[in-house]
């Protein structure tokens, strides 16, 4: 009788085909894998693995997930890579059933995604500069601080996600480039305009990191092909280095850290493209999103704020 392949290989033979067939990149492979080892474990404690577990159990780990406290988005996403972890199984006739496929995940509001002011990123903006231009600031630390400002300056004037924006290649920050080509999900590429500003506050980045030339480490930052590089196993900057550095700014800013993110300053740029009357479909693609029923999100958020106004602001409004 033939042995049952293991969950690691199932899982291995699970995320290669992500990633040759629908392009998945590394966080998204990262994310399957960790649910997956997470629902794994479980099967295990219970006597059962991929190959033979059956709908009830599958039942019995979402309720696991209930009983430890996940929130009902965070169950969602496990109940989904199970659903594709079993149609996989089942296209590739490992198994002849799908016992993921008449199960329902919990129900959920699609909350609106928190958004900072323009008035709150100009502040941002303004302090990251102030910090940037410290004449009494050392020269490694005022180098940190014009790569925050150019990080700061590039994200608002793109929308890119953060792991788009922390891999930019340093020829992105060439002086006359209007647009730069952007590698997203799926490894599919779209081009995105740069403001005035992103480009100055590149070309200033740009122009200090190759001024440092004292050290030899700095020597080898200068000459890496990142334009974000850090000594790091990836090469660039990490993207929890940055969200680090960006709550200290907001802070420093006078805005509270919780409510900053490189994720919310993402979803400030299309908010805020439309608020101002651009077309949804130019910011889809601006924002790399496939389907259009993502970016249509902020429309939510525009239509939120406008009745918020009508309602404080209109004087008939009930008080």
């Amino acid at each position: 009788m033939r042995a049952k392949p293991s969950d690691a290989k199932l899982t291995g033979l699970f995320l290669d085909m992500l990633a040759a067939e629908q392009g998945a990149g590394p966080n998204t492979l990262d994310a399957y894998r960790r649910d997956l080892t997470d629902f794994s474990d479980f099967l295990t404690r219970a006597g059962h693995s991929f190959a033979d577990a059956d709908t009830q159990t599958l039942r019995d780990y979402l309720a696991d997930l209930d009983t430890r406290g996940f929130k009902s988005t965070s169950v969602a996403r496990r109940l989904s890579a199970m659903r594709h972890l079993y149609r996989f199984l089942l296209n590739e006739r490992i198994r002849g059933d799908d016992p993921a496929a008449i199960l329902s995940g919990p129900k959920r509001g699609r909350g609106l995604p928190k958004v900072l002011s323009i008035a709150d990123v100009d502040r941002m903006l303004r302090r990251a500069k102030e910090l940037s231009e410290a004449e009494e600031a050392s020269p490694a630390k005022r180098l940190r601080s014009l790569r925050l400002y150019c990080l700061l300056e590039v994200l608002y004037a793109t929308g890119l996600r953060v792991s788009e924006l922390v891999a930019l290649p340093r020829s992105a920050a060439k002086r006359d480039a209007r647009m730069i080509v952007v590698r997203g999900k799926g490894n599919k590429e779209r081009l995105v305009p740069l403001n005035d500003a992103s480009r100055q506050a590149m070309a200033d980045y740009l122009a200090a990191t190759e001024a440092a030339k004292t050290e030899k480490k700095k020597d080898s930052l200068a000459a890496s092909k990142w334009l974000f590089p850090s000594f790091g196993e990836s090469g660039h900057l990490t993207r929890q280095h940055f969200a680090r550095d960006l709550k200290e700014l907001a802070v420093a800013s006078g805005l509270q850290a919780r409510l900053v993110s490189p994720h919310v300053l993402r979803h400030a740029f299309a908010s805020h493209l439309l608020h101002n009357g651009a077309d949804l479909r130019i910011v889809q693609t601006l924002l790399g999103h496939t389907d259009i029923s993502t970016t249509q999100i902020y429309t939510h958020v525009v239509e939120e704020r406008l009745k918020s106004l009508v309602r404080d602001l209109h004087p008939l409004a009930e008080k």
